[in-house]
Order: structure tokens, then C-alpha cells, then sequence
């Protein structure tokens, strides 16, 4: 996957020329520092450039056009160094499509109180100065990001590195395509949903292709190309079977599966096992090392979980603790220890193994195709999240669920990975309001990403957010649903 290094964030500060020159040039010259102290920390993954010292209406309506228009712009970054009238900003922000962020800082830490005079008053103004700029970000009703404190402070730079991530999701989402080979699983309702809605609200192109285009472009493989994807194989997983034809057939299927991917510039796909037609395997290691490369994935056609497990991925690049397609399969229900077992038929992503993976070979007893090679592991403990997108019917929903991963059972006869967690607050309230909520059996299972990520993302595409936590309560959480039903309806 590339580096986010290659989305750049906008840094404009705001003034006026009451001023007079000289405070601007300074203006200028300590937003520049403040940029390159920033842009240098390691909590931040993307590219920060100072790009405007902005002291009109029309300044101020031209670069954000520029920064709609740029690809390589995920988002603008505000600042008022000293006092910029909002009513000057109002035309620029009402213009504005990408996520815009409100820094809260000024270039001093403290007040020099022996050395501080009506010159100093007049360059550092950010203490009303943003005030003044807050106010015209709520009257427009705009979604924005708020960071408050100094620009050197490490916890400041974590959250704008945190909210550079979802504002890359962003970028991501308005311009992925889902490719499905075959439709979803018949007469299921959660992986349903409206795919015009969510190319208008989210920017997700979703459409089928047929698994007989995907046997035709098998047909164009050589036995080469397998060759160098099975040695692939070889260098990242442990081979434990001797079924090696079933492994190339994998191999087969994910190469050609990576053409029509690549041919369409999509960046996930979904399969089901109820259409494969010409294949003679569900494709399982094929999706699982197609997932490990960063494409997202959905079972049995659910192509929203397909879609967030690639934005997030590509949110989380270079953390590397692991993201995932994942189901609910089964629970541990012994009384005050209770576990959430996450598997699937095939297809967990290996990125979240704890150890070197395996590859191996079962009967599936479902589908009426061959024995599938598939990617075999136990899930890493650590903290984490699953997210579940679905369609409300007229919105879109998030529902978020922070977890505790801890170390699997040992089961040896179970053939496919899984990752076992403790739900949070605990399992019993967990399920009951990931219920109430409506959210799916499938889901997105990282380490990588947390919670605010995820709320930052919501927000910044205008569609509802539900987090479960340790703090949650189910009466809490039907108030919350019964006011967000009546708020979302007004919209």
C-alpha cells in the first residue's frame, strides 16, 4: 500500500491588512515554523504544506476552490494568527468540499509578561482571533474538527496525525470502486442496501461483474504467473498441506481477480459462495492475500464491509498492528468470562496473525466446490475496534464496538483463522446494543484504528456514528438511538 505521505493537508492561516505589513510578513514567517515543526513528527503520516496567508474574501474563496479542485489536497487546516473577520471567510467556506480542520494554538507558549506591549497584542490575537473564526464554522452548521493547544505539544500533533487519517478515508471513499463478482447471499437483509444512495453520500461505485468474466480472465494466466505468486506464497506463510495444486488454484484465481481489480481501478471486491459458477474453489486464500495487500473484501457479497475494510486500511497505513474483514461466529458464554469467537468460512485477513501463517487445505462443506486452500492463524491480542456500516433506510449508520483481543482457545481441529475478543462494556450489553443498533454480522476487525478515527470519518461524511464503550448502558443507548431517529429525520 502507498504512503499517505502522498495526500497533502492545506495549512491557511487567516489575518487582514488592518495590521499593516510588517505584522503580516511575521504572520507569515511563524506560520511557516509552525508548519515545519509539525509536518516533521512522526504523528504525522501525511504531507503538511504551508500554502496561504489569507487577508481577503477573494484569497480566501480561490484557495479553497484550488483545494477542492486538487487531488492531492485531503483537507485544509485553519488557523487565525491574529483577529480575520469571519464574514470575510463566508463565500470560501460555503465553497469548501474537503474536511476542514480548526487549530486552536498560537506561536507562543506563555506570555512574555516583561517584554509583552501593544505591538505583541496586535501579531498574537489567535486567543479571539479563532473565536471570531469558531463562530462562522457553526452559523454555516459545517462539520469541522476542532483541536485545541500548542502546536508543540505532542498530544496536539496526535490528534491532527489521528484526524489526517480519517480525512484520507475520506479521499478514499469519494473515489472507490467496489467490484462484486456475483450478488450477495439470497435472501439476506444487512448486506443489502441502496447503491445509489452510497455512491451520492459516500462515492462508491458498486457494481457487479460476472464470475464467468472472472474464469474468462483465468483463461489469459500462465503457468508462470502462478509460479511466482505460489513462491510469494512461500516467503509469507508456512505451507502445511501437500494439496499444491489447491494452492494454485488460488493463485490462479487471485491473479486474474487482481487484473480485473486493476482493469476497473477498484479497490474491493466481494464474493459469494452461492455463484461460482466455472470456478472450482470459493476463492479463500486468493481474497486473504488479496486483503494483506491492501484491497477490501466482503463474504457472500456484503460489499459495504468490503468497502470500510479498504478505507481502512488505508487509513491505518504504516501503523501495521492489523485490519481485517470479520464475523461474529460464535460465543464463549461461561458466566462473567464471556468471548466473542470472529472467524469466517476462508476469509480473515492475515495481517492479523499473531504468528507466521499457514496455509492449508480443508473440505468447506458448503458451496458443493473442491477442498479450498486457505490461510490458517490465531488473532493477536492487543485493544481494537469493529465497525459495521448499514443502511437505515434513508441514512447511513456507523456503529462502532471498542474490544479487548486476547489469545484464542486452543482449538485444533477448527480450519479457517479467528480472532477471539472480550466485547466492551462486556458481552451481554455489547451484543444487546450492537442489536439495537441494527449493525451486522460482518464487520471490520483493527488494531490500527480506534474509535475517534472512526467518529472523525462519520462526521466529516455526514452520517450517524454510534460508538459502544466501556461506558455504554442500554437505556443510554435507546435514548441515544430514539433522539438520533428523530434528528436524522429533520435533516
Amino acid at each position: 500500500m502507498k504512503s499517505l505521505k502522498q495526500y497533502e493537508f492545506w495549512f491557511i492561516t487567516g489575518s487582514q491588512h488592518l495590521y499593516g505589513t510588517e505584522v503580516l510578513e511575521q504572520v507569515e514567517v511563524n506560520s511557516k515554523i509552525i508548519v515545519e515543526g509539525i509536518a516533521g513528527d512522526e504523528a504525522i503520516p501525511a504531507t503538511l504544506v504551508f500554502k496561504k496567508l489569507v487577508t481577503t474574501p477573494s484569497e480566501i474563496k480561490r484557495i479553497m476552490e484550488e483545494a477542492n479542485f486538487d487531488q492531492k489536497c485531503a483537507g485544509v487546516i485553519t488557523w487565525c494568527h491574529t483577529f480575520s473577520p469571519s464574514k470575510m471567510w463566508i463565500s470560501g467556506l460555503n465553497q469548501l468540499k474537503k474536511p476542514w480542520l480548526h487549530l486552536h494554538t498560537q506561536f507562543n507558549r506563555t506570555i512574555p509578561t516583561q517584554e509583552i506591549d501593544m505591538d505583541f497584542m496586535n501579531l498574537n490575537q489567535a486567543a479571539h482571533g479563532d473565536r471570531e473564526h469558531g463562530f462562522i464554522g457553526s452559523r454555516l452548521r459545517m462539520n469541522r474538527k476542532v483541536i485545541v493547544g500548542y502546536w508543540e505539544d505532542q498530544d496536539v500533533r496526535e490528534k491532527m496525525g489521528n484526524w489526517m487519517r480519517s480525512a484520507v478515508g475520506v479521499s478514499v471513499s469519494r473515489s472507490l470502486n467496489v467490484v462484486r463478482f456475483g450478488d450477495n447471499m439470497r435472501q439476506v437483509a444487512v448486506t443489502e442496501g441502496d447503491k445509489v444512495e452510497a455512491e451520492i453520500k459516500l462515492g462508491w461505485s458498486v457494481n457487479t461483474h460476472a464470475v464467468g468474466d472472472l474464469v474468462a480472465q483465468m483463461e489469459q494466466i500462465s503457468e508462470n504467473d502462478i509460479d511466482k505468486l505460489v513462491a510469494e506464497y512461500k516467503e509469507r506463510y508456512d505451507f502445511n498441506t501437500d494439496s499444491i495444486e489447491q494452492i494454485r488454484h488460488q493463485a490462479h484465481i487471485q491473479i486474474a481477480m487482481t487484473q480485473l481489480l486493476e482493469r476497473e481501478n477498484a479497490g474491493a471486491f466481494t464474493t459469494t459462495f452461492e455463484d461460482l459458477h466455472g470456478l472450482n474453489q470459493l476463492p479463500g486464500l486468493a481474497c486473504q492475500d488479496l486483503m494483506a495487500k491492501g484491497y477490501g473484501f466482503g463474504g457472500e457479497g456484503d460489499w459495504k464491509v468490503s468497502a470500510m475494510t479498504h478505507i481502512m486500511k488505508v487509513m491505518a497505513t504504516g501503523i501495521n498492528k492489523g485490519t481485517s474483514f470479520m464475523e461474529d461466529y460464535t460465543y464463549d458464554l461461561t458466566q462473567g468470562n464471556e468471548f466473542v469467537l470472529g472467524a469466517h468460512m476462508l476469509e480473515i485477513c492475515p495481517t492479523v496473525a499473531a504468528d507466521k501463517p499457514r496455509i492449508e487445505v480443508h473440505p468447506l462443506g458448503i458451496g458443493g466446490k473442491t477442498d479450498p486452500a486457505r490461510i490458517v492463524f490465531d488473532g493477536k491480542e492487543g485493544s481494537g475496534i469493529v465497525v459495521s456500516l448499514v443502511d437505515m433506510g434513508g441514512r447511513l449508520r456507523l456503529i462502532v464496538n471498542d474490544i479487548e483481543c486476547v489469545k484464542p482457545f486452543d482449538m485444533p481441529n477448527l480450519p479457517v483463522a479467528s480472532v477471539m475478543w472480550k466485547a466492551l462494556p462486556n458481552l451481554k450489553v455489547s451484543a444487546e446494543a450492537w442489536i439495537l443498533s441494527g449493525a451486522a454480522h460482518h464487520s471490520v476487525l483493527s488494531y490500527d484504528l480506534t474509535a475517534t478515527h472512526m467518529r472523525d470519518w462519520a462526521e466529516m461524511m455526514e452520517i450517524e456514528f454510534v460508538h459502544i464503550n466501556k461506558e455504554t448502558t442500554i437505556e443510554n443507548l435507546k435514548r441515544d438511538l430514539f433522539l438520533a431517529d428523530i434528528a436524522w429525520k429533520l435533516k
